[in-house]
């Protein structure tokens, strides 16, 4: 299985990349630079970490990072929705709403300056449903999705999507496969394997892709099931100025990522959390990463990936 074949895998010692960043790339002093603050509009909500700065805008909708820009190097990473947003919420062949973004929301700041952010459940949507932001390092976002069942909810999946600028137009998976025959590689989502392109992690959550919850309207989509995931992580970056949006869950927390083909004008990335049955009153987390950086090397993103698949396992021992 894949958590096994991960964990198994020797973690290099050192900083590690989001350590490296932190300590060479960012313009942070200190812990108070890694923290949510208000904003000038009313529930909106400031970052600055030195490496990261933007906003997070609950004013109308829920919305992500909107906007988010690369400091050190002045590009602007995030578009349309932002970044680690909630969009669709589903269960077998259904789906609860058209947007998690429209559903209004209640924020508070939290005393070490994470965000919170709540959904209540209702008639309409059997699941009270908790986003807790929290930067780790000034180059790291780290995004824990909280699920009360107040139902039944066969394969329970919870949408996370990020929305890139045109600056970051291809998508990079990293797959057991290749469709060259290179094992655990990153794949580009090119435009001749199809334009909406699902990254499984095994038959199973291939089926659960499949099961018609993709064909409700407004907005269907037919996705093309691509090569099995060597692990929930993707990657989006900028040919100028080399940066890079890294977006991780462990294998666990996330049955696939989804994102459409290069230069498709979302310019987005998707994954695809939970997928799986949660019983009346069960309580469910799922684990996500964004990390931000100018590292080029794929070995270097797979250590980092490594890294915090470790670093989870040693919090969620009892």
């Amino acid at each position: 299985m894949i958590t096994r074949t991960l964990l198994a895998l020797a973690v290099l010692p050192g900083l590690g990349l989001a350590g490296a960043a932190a300590a060479g790339e960012s313009g942070a002093t200190g812990p108070a630079a890694l923290a949510f603050v208000p904003g000038d509009a009313p529930n909106t909500y400031r970052f600055d970490t030195g490496v990261l700065r933007g906003l997070v805008p609950f004013e109308t909708q829920s919305l992500g990072l909107l906007p988010a820009v690369h400091v050190p190097t002045d590009t602007p990473l995030a578009a349309s929705m932002g970044l680690f947003n909630y969009y669709r919420v589903f269960t077998t062949n259904h789906r609860f709403v058209e947007s998690m973004r429209a559903i209004p929301s209640a924020t508070r700041l939290l005393p070490d300056g994470a965000l919170e952010v709540h959904w209540r459940a209702d008639a309409e949507r059997p699941y009270d449903l908790t986003a807790l932001y929290r930067w780790t390092a000034p180059d790291v976002l780290d995004l824990v999705t909280t699920v009360i069942a107040t139902a039944e909810l066969p394969d329970f999946e919870v949408f996370l999507a990020s929305y890139f600028t045109d600056r970051l137009p291809v998508s990079r998976l990293y797959v057991q496969q290749t469709r060259d025959g290179q094992k655990n590689a990153f794949m580009a989502a090119e435009k001749a394997y199809g334009v909406w392109q699902a990254y499984p992690r095994d038959d199973a959550a291939a089926a659960l892709i499949t099961d018609g919850r993709w064909t409700k309207p407004p907005s269907p989509v037919d996705w093309v099931l691509m090569p099995q995931i060597a692990a929930p992580l993707g990657v989006r970056r900028a040919p100028d100025t080399g940066v890079a949006v890294v977006l991780m869950a462990p294998p666990e927390d996330a049955f696939a990522v989804f994102t459409p083909c290069a230069d498709e004008a979302h310019y987005s990335m998707y994954l695809g959390l939970f997928g799986r049955t949660l019983a009346p009153g069960e309580r469910a987390t799922a684990h996500s990463r964004m990390l931000v950086t100018t590292e080029t090397r794929d070995a270097a993103l797979v250590d980092a990936y490594r890294a915090y698949i470790d670093a989870l396992g040693k919090e969620r021992q009892p």
